[in-house]
């Protein structure tokens, strides 16, 4: 009983050294493209959104998680630009009228995003491509207020994206790529604009947090009039889930979490004490031992002792060409030039080693006792052959 009280203290300590481990290791970097306002994450859109009052100074920002319909059909919309960064864009054909109708009426609205959806590329006639040239694409405006001296310097990844096809008589072309491929469009529309951008990950936060990355976001943003208000678009991000768990309010503040650690840990110090035999302990019956290895053994030894080399060279033949048999489907009976000449195609082997092996088995088949030296030789050529073969 001491001994099991010792063994239960020994995995207490180390699972609490375990669990501290786990607590303070450092969090690995999550890559996911999310773009969602909330995530610090690489690939999120934190930095953006909590620095549009720089870049808007006045502005109310309000966040909406409704679509173009539901958000403005119908409804006295103040003056003001939407801005919506996102994996994918999906509009119906409802929505882009009802953007189109916001647009009108003197309003802006700026999207970066991989893919724009069938409504909205086959309205604006659009087709997106890539630059897989595998090294760093550099980008630029093509307004000379805003273009800088020297190309913007992005890695692929974030700035691989330009628009293949478009409407030329009524896009304007605000920014291009190294190759001369268009990556920031403006359309007209009454008294407002669209703008699309299709490299959405330049509003990130690994961008942004490069001078250059921020540099090009805030000029790209710049395009946007002055308005009283921002609305910062969550639709199109909808299916991040959020965390349901019941034990998230425990998870989010670190003193309910310790607490909800140490209340596991002492449940689970106590589960190992009470489980502690209240039996008598079942003897341990020991398994048949494979006596394989002992048989072969013995079996070799006495074959070792009665030095009887023609005996075990014939079974070793016989063996062989039992294989030969039933794996080629040849004939074993004469082994001549003919039978060489099919085995050597059959298992693909050099045909010279094939004769050296029929020669030495016809050689042992007609002796009435053969040496150790030809016993060896014998079985060193048909183990390469089992080899060679395959």
């Amino acid at each position: 009983m001491k001994d099991f009280k010792i063994y239960i203290w020994a995995a207490s300590i180390l699972l609490v050294a375990y669990v501290v481990a786990q607590y303070n290791k450092p969090s690995p970097v999550n890559w996911d493209r999310t773009l969602f306002y909330k995530h610090k994450i690489p690939y999120g859109t934190y930095i953006l959104y909590n620095q549009l009052h720089q870049l808007f100074p006045g502005d109310s920002i309000s966040n909406t998680n409704s679509n173009f319909y539901d958000l403005f059909h119908n409804k006295d919309v103040p003056a003001s630009n939407y801005l919506v960064i996102a994996g994918q864009v999906n509009l119906s054909k409802y929505d882009y009228k009802q953007m189109m109708d916001y647009v009108r009426r003197g309003n802006s609205v700026f999207i970066g995003a991989f893919t724009f959806g069938q409504v909205l590329m086959d309205t604006l006639k659009l087709e997106t491509g890539y630059e897989y040239s595998g090294k760093k694409v550099g980008i630029n405006f093509s307004n000379s207020n805003l273009r800088r001296g020297n190309d913007y310097q992005f890695d692929l990844t974030l700035a691989d994206a330009y628009f293949y096809k478009f409407d030329t008589v009524h896009a304007v072309v605000l920014g291009k790529n190294s190759n001369g491929n268009s990556n920031l469009l403006c359309y007209k529309f009454g008294k407002g604009s669209l703008y699309l951008c299709p490299n959405p990950l330049l509003f990130s936060n690994i961008s942004l947090l490069d001078s250059a990355g921020a540099d090009y976001a805030a000029k790209a943003l710049s395009y946007l009039p002055a308005k009283a208000h921002i609305y910062w678009d969550e639709y199109q991000n909808s299916d991040i889930s959020e965390n349901v768990s019941p034990v998230r309010v425990f998870l989010s503040h670190p003193a309910l979490q310790w607490a909800y650690y140490i209340t596991l840990g002492s449940l689970l110090i106590f589960v190992f004490y009470e489980i502690k035999r209240r039996q008598r302990i079942i003897p341990v019956i020991e398994p048949l031992k494979n006596s394989t290895v002992e048989f072969v053994n013995v079996v070799g030894q006495v074959y070792y002792e009665q030095r009887n080399n023609l005996n075990i060279a014939q079974k070793k033949i016989l063996y062989l060409l039992e294989h030969i048999r039933t794996r080629y489907f040849l004939k074993t009976n004469p082994l001549d030039m003919e039978f060489i000449d099919r085995l050597s195609q059959k298992t693909g082997i050099d045909q010279a080693f094939i004769t050296k092996l029929v020669n030495h088995i016809n050689h042992v088949s007609v002796q009435a006792q053969i040496s150790d030296h030809e016993l060896i030789l014998l079985n060193n050529l048909t183990e390469e052959f089992y080899t060679k073969a395959g």
